[in-house]
């Protein structure tokens, strides 16, 4: 099969697995305990820290590791919370896993207004300045949307927060791996990484963490990750992540270099395809999206057409996969509802080929009737 779905998730790198499955059997230890088992798998931990410290160049005592994205996110959001402030501000495209932890704030007193995009999903600084008031307290804009690819211009946004005294976060999971992401040069308070979507397992993700913005924990019961995040950590996984943090960052390069090459055959070919638009085409995107939307089409019948024919894709996010209604995204992009609901999202990773992309369009056209 031709799996087109990495911004969903990705597949465990050999070299990941191969540094996880120590953690799995022989290092079992708590690294909580200080006897020899527990300090070994105490050291694998804080290497894997360094190591997802270095992607986005900070130190080590700024990542904060998570069950994931969404608990990333979640714990960035309580910075509201801290801020003594009522007001949050986020972007109109976020993921939902921004969005839903928003609208539940907002059921305990907090008021959100949403930043809207031009019709490329981009957020002009001059939006957010006017949004801006005295009761805000924090701003939440991601850097790359899962959907589109689209990436904000996160470090002037951020800028114009900093001037206010606003905590600025942004969530970066779909960014790691395939365009450098910096924290210091983004000028954010907080970021928000997810260890699958860059060859590390499902379950882990972290926390970048200016160790000046307050935030509260989600849970409670020990003083694990600097007391923010408590619970036994999950070792294998971490060192995972820290492992494909480390392959990403040697491999960052050519990993883009090749996405960029196959997302430009891809498109070049899609231009042939009649009816056809490939969203947001016209400004910086990731290197590995391409979400398409086709007059007459249903995208979720096209997907399972498609999977019929051995290429899996999704229709947008994976977290609303279950939903029927027209992605959020587009519709505050301004596409129409019909339009929307064409959408099919591609989204390739540093193991596909260029010839999976050509008979990917072969079946496309196949299955829309059009000359192959």
């Amino acid at each position: 099969m031709i799996y087109f779905d990495n911004n969903a998730t990705t597949p465990i790198d050999p070299l990941v697995f191969e540094a996880m499955q120590p953690f799995l059997t022989t290092f079992y230890g708590n690294p909580s305990s200080l006897h020899r088992h527990g300090r070994v798998v105490k050291t694998a931990i804080e290497q894997a820290r360094q190591q997802v410290a270095s992607l986005v160049n900070v130190s080590a005592d700024q990542v904060i590791f998570t069950s994931g994205g969404t608990e990333a996110n979640n714990l960035c959001l309580s910075a509201a919370i801290c801020s003594g402030k009522q007001n949050i501000l986020l972007g109109a495209t976020e993921h939902p896993s921004v969005s839903e932890q928003v609208r539940y704030l907002s059921n305990t007193g907090f008021i959100f207004d949403e930043l809207g995009v031009d019709n490329k999903g981009l957020i002009a600084k001059d939006v957010l300045d006017a949004s801006i008031n005295a009761d805000t307290g924090l701003i939440s804009i991601m850097h790359s949307n899962n959907e589109t690819g689209v990436i904000q211009n996160i470090s002037e946004l951020a800028e114009l927060a900093n001037e206010k005294g606003i905590a600025f976060h942004t969530d970066a999971v779909q960014s790691i791996g395939k365009v450098p992401v910096d924290f210091n040069a983004l000028n954010v308070n907080l970021m928000s990484l997810s260890g699958h979507k860059v060859n590390a397992p499902k379950g882990v993700g972290a926390v970048i963490h200016d160790k000046r913005t307050l935030l509260t924990p989600l849970l409670h019961g020990g003083g694990q990750e600097a007391g923010l995040r408590p619970g036994t950590e999950n070792v294998a996984a971490i060192v995972g992540f820290g492992k494909a943090a480390e392959l990403a960052q040697q491999e960052l390069e050519q990993r883009s270099k090749h996405l960029l090459n196959l997302q430009l055959v891809l498109e070049e070919e899609l231009r042939l395809v009649n009816g056809l638009t490939v969203v947001a085409s016209s400004v910086e995107r990731l290197p590995n999206t391409s979400q398409i939307l086709m007059d007459n089409i249903d995208g979720e019948m096209l997907l399972m057409q498609l999977d019929q024919k051995g290429v899996a894709i999704s229709s947008g996010s994976a977290c609303s996969s279950n939903s029927k209604l027209p992605s959020t995204v587009l519709k505050a992009m301004g596409f129409s509802d019909s339009l929307a609901l064409s959408a099919i999202r591609v989204s390739l990773g540093h193991q596909n080929t260029q010839q999976e992309v050509l008979d990917f369009v072969t079946a496309l056209k196949g299955i829309v009737n059009q000359p192959v």
